[in-house]
């Protein structure tokens, strides 16, 4: 755990119990301050009445008390519209912070030759696929490492923090809405694309929250960016105007003027001259990470080994790591072989622009695809579709995924078992080398609370196939 000072002897209010929230309050505690929880949630408060902490309604609270309310980044800041709790904060002149600004706050507390290293990620794909491989080849390389925040382990929950300490960070867009002083030492911005737009109330609002990532970084900070998009060209821009030391990531050749750019490609390289960070020119091949397919991983890929040649990784030890990555679970995973189909969970892709990486990795393949469809479903994947040999559609957008599909082989499965098992069928029933991919392009709760269940029904319902695991192969 990581204690949280600044606050000691001060009322607290926390508001939203899940893993960030009931983890802020065990660290405000142990830094000396006195959390005062809430939740709608009766279990939630249970749960915390247990551990000791004080529990109270805070609709009738004295508001005036509170040095800080501590939101859960689930609770609404402004849109549709701000939580109630926002707006008694407000009134009663009490910022409102959320986890990740509370562990800002307690690295800075740290004397300066005392603070860990921080890299933080975020951008609306590919932010934990490249959280984990930065953690794993900064760790293959010798490091202490501590990974958490939006992925895995709540970023209070981490280990104290101990000098040489390298913490990386991924981070949402709802939980940079609540910070004011993060300031990793490495800032990443992978990609933005329109997600979360009910939340942020549009897509500018959206493009101001990821690039908070970077706004309280020091003169001394790196910001990386992505810019296969004009979001992340215009921020790259901002930055560099601003004397930040800026580098771009693309996976496509741009006239980028005087960026340092670093192209993202199965053969990561730099055009000497062009990359600023000393001894990162030269070239990465990672044709052969079996976990690293794709445009888009090759870019998770860059972005790690800027990450790590910034903390003083060498060139071939950054190689390795990228390598021997593991991968990450349904994130294109691939999970089982039958016969000559591999069958790849990517459960992940909850929007069109995720799943466009996934299908744009193969030339063919038997696309399982719906859910609960976001603003503007599979529009903008047409061009993709005559890469699809037959779709199976499932969940509630099977029927208007199928409309948009027109002409492309289709059939309407309804739910993951019968998907995957007609997408086998037809898989095998070509007598060539295939792929079944799960790539949903919607989100999972019409059927599952989660991402993660979806991807795990998908694996079932394969391995009842009596596929062999990738991991048995």
């Amino acid at each position: 755990m990581i204690p949280v000072p600044g606050f000691e002897g001060r009322r607290i209010a926390v508001f939203g119990l899940g893993r960030s929230g009931l983890t802020a309050a065990r660290a405000l505690k142990a830094g000396g301050a006195s959390p005062v929880l809430w939740d709608d949630s009766v279990s939630s408060r249970m749960q915390a009445e247990a551990e000791g902490f004080a529990v109270e309604d805070l609709t009738g609270a004295d508001w005036s008390g509170f040095a800080a309310l501590v939101l859960s980044p689930g609770a609404p800041l402004t849109h549709p519209k701000p939580h109630w709790t926002v707006g008694k904060a407000k009134a009663a002149g009490v910022e409102v912070i959320g986890d990740i600004e509370l562990f800002a706050r307690a690295i800075a507390a740290l004397p300066e030759g005392e603070r860990p290293k921080v890299i933080a990620i975020t951008g609306t794909n590919g932010k934990s696929t490249t959280t984990a491989l930065i953690g794993w080849v900064l760790k293959q390389a010798g490091l202490t490492v501590h990974v958490g925040g939006n992925i895995g382990i709540g970023v209070l929950a981490l280990p104290a923090p101990t000098p040489g300490a390298v913490y990386v960070i991924e981070v949402s867009s709802y939980q940079l809405d609540l910070t004011t002083r993060f300031a990793p030492d490495v800032a990443i911005l992978t990609n933005v694309s329109p997600d979360h737009l009910d939340r942020h109330g549009g897509m500018e609002g959206y493009v101001a929250a990821k690039r908070r990532i970077f706004q309280a970084q020091g003169p001394e900070g790196v910001a990386l960016v992505g810019v296969d998009e004009q979001a992340g060209l215009d921020i790259a821009s901002d930055l560099e105007s601003s004397g930040r030391y800026t580098a771009v990531v693309s996976t496509t050749v741009k006239d980028l003027d005087d960026h340092p750019v670093l192209v993202a490609v199965q053969i990561i390289y730099a055009e000497p001259g062009n990359l600023s960070i000393e001894g990162a020119v030269g070239v990465a091949d990672i044709s052969n990470a079996r976990s690293l397919p794709g445009r888009h991983n090759a870019q998770n890929a860059a972005f790690a080994w800027l990450a790590a040649r910034h903390l003083g990784i060498s060139g071939k030890a950054a190689l390795q790591g990228l390598l021997t990555f593991p991968g990450l679970a349904h994130r294109m995973e691939h999970v089982a072989t039958l016969g000559r189909v591999r069958f790849i969970n990517d459960s992940k892709a909850t929007n069109a622009d995720a799943a466009r990486q996934a299908l744009a990795s193969y030339a063919r393949s038997f696309w399982i695809a719906g859910g609960r469809a976001k603003a503007g479903g599979i529009d903008d994947l047409e061009d993709l579709f005559p890469r699809v040999v037959e779709a199976f559609l499932i969940g509630e957008a099977a029927g208007p995924f199928a409309a948009r599909l027109g002409d492309t082989p289709h059939r309407i499965s309804g739910d993951m078992a019968s998907a995957v098992k007609a997408a086998a069928e037809a898989a095998a029933a070509t007598g060539r080398d295939e792929v079944v991919l799960l790539s949903p392009a919607a989100a999972s709760f019409d059927q599952y609370p989660d991402f993660e269940a979806r991807g795990e029904a998908f694996r079932a319902a394969v391995l009842a196939l009596g596929a062999i695991p990738a991991s048995a192969s």
